[in-house]
């Protein structure tokens, strides 16, 4: 999409904090294995299909459309959903998937029963001009009343109340985590895209690695990782493990994992814009398959030529345009791992977004948050 001519909105600095969590002894968040994952996928594969595109080389074309897994989620949705708005902006739900089938097993445990869950959400809402863009993760602790929904197989799933976000994936799969989104925001979401940890950890590999600095040592065995303080650069295996840990570092909360998470999506739209790929064919072909063999999409991006137009259109966007926050959210008095939507504060964030203007800090201040802020930063 061509830039806009008209101004566009200022993205305001990161959000204030609220500090370290404070309480009696029991209130820290359990250590679990859980296995977040991957983000961003769209940005990924800019570069390397939409060269690809001026080549001549159709047999690659029908190799990469080959690659890409698509849902129709207007077909499963239907028409009851929030109403678009056509003010130039896009939302995107990005979820990060871990199914227990194939090379997931290995990297994840588990069973290798197929199930799968969202255990990293973000809603990325793209400015009008594509040139900022606003990134809210949704923790997957949340406590939210999830609503009836059929799936793309046609099963019809039973609303829920006071259930974890990530049960609507495991319940109903991308259309069922679509529509419990707009449920919660009122917004609704222009494009899908998930992606699994394998692809995560081999994109990773195949951009040379990522670079970014510790301020503090992270020593996590649950995630395979161990990092002095310092500056690294992270292979796939180590990012990997980077987005997963949640007791590695911080109060080991969901939202202390997603505030690494966050700093290391900003390290890694640095590593991609820097990312000398144009004179390297064969490069910019194992990115592109890479990335479409990790991703899945709405229908209306399942082409090669629409998720290049698509990502295309996001490679403008630096990480210093890029304001990210999480879901405004407090702890649960009855339950220390789990937290809740604060609908007043929350309300703020989907107002801004809908009108397509900049998230107000009043919005996440006083809100829940992890320790683990300003641990990890572009190296």
């Amino acid at each position: 999409m061509p830039a806009e001519s008209t101004p566009e909105p200022e993205i305001p600095g990161e959000p204030g904090k609220s500090g370290p969590r404070r309480g009696a002894k029991g209130r820290r968040r359990k250590a679990r294995s859980t296995r977040s994952r991957a983000l961003l996928i769209t940005a990924w594969s800019a570069a390397g299909i939409v060269v690809l595109g001026g080549t001549g080389a159709g047999y690659l074309y029908f190799k990469l459309n080959g690659n890409i897994k698509s849902v129709d989620i207007n077909q499963a949705l239907g028409t009851d959903r929030p109403t678009k708005v056509d003010n130039g902006s896009e939302n995107i739900l990005v979820l990060g998937s871990d199914t227990r089938a194939g090379g997931n097993k290995k990297l994840g445990g588990g069973t290798d029963d197929g199930s799968a869950r969202s255990d990293t959400a973000m809603i990325i809402h793209v400015y009008k001009g594509h040139k900022k863009a606003s990134v809210v993760s949704i923790p997957r602790d949340t406590l939210v009343d999830r609503p009836s929904c059929t799936d793309t197989h046609g099963t019809t799933h039973d609303a829920a109340s006071g259930v974890m976000f990530n049960s609507a994936y495991s319940t109903g799969g991308a259309t069922c985590a679509v529509k419990t989104v707009e449920s919660v925001t009122g917004i609704r979401m222009d494009h899908y895209v998930e992606v699994d940890f394998t692809g995560f950890q081999k994109l990773i590999d195949d951009l040379g690695g990522v670079s970014v600095t510790t301020t503090k040592s992270i020593n996590d065995p649950d995630s395979h990782l161990n990092l002095k303080a310092g500056t690294h650069t992270l292979d796939g295996e180590q990012a990997l493990g980077l987005v997963r840990t949640r007791h590695g570092v911080g109060d080991g909360s969901d939202l202390g994992r997603i505030q690494l998470q966050q700093a290391f999506i900003k390290a890694l739209v640095d590593r991609i814009k820097h990312l000398g790929v144009l004179s390297n064919p064969k490069k910019l072909y194992d990115l592109a398959d890479t990335a479409t063999k990790t991703v899945t999409t709405d229908s209306d991006l399942g082409r090669v030529t629409d998720l290049a137009s698509f990502a295309n259109g996001l490679k403008g966007i630096s990480s210093s345009h890029m304001n990210m926050v999480t879901m405004p959210v407090q702890y649960d008095s009855a339950d220390a791992n789990r937290v809740l939507v604060d609908k007043d504060k929350a309300a703020l964030v989907w107002k801004a977004l809908k009108s397509d203007q900049p998230i107000p800090k009043a919005a996440t201040d006083g809100t829940a948050t992890g320790s683990a802020k300003n641990v990890v930063s572009s190296g």
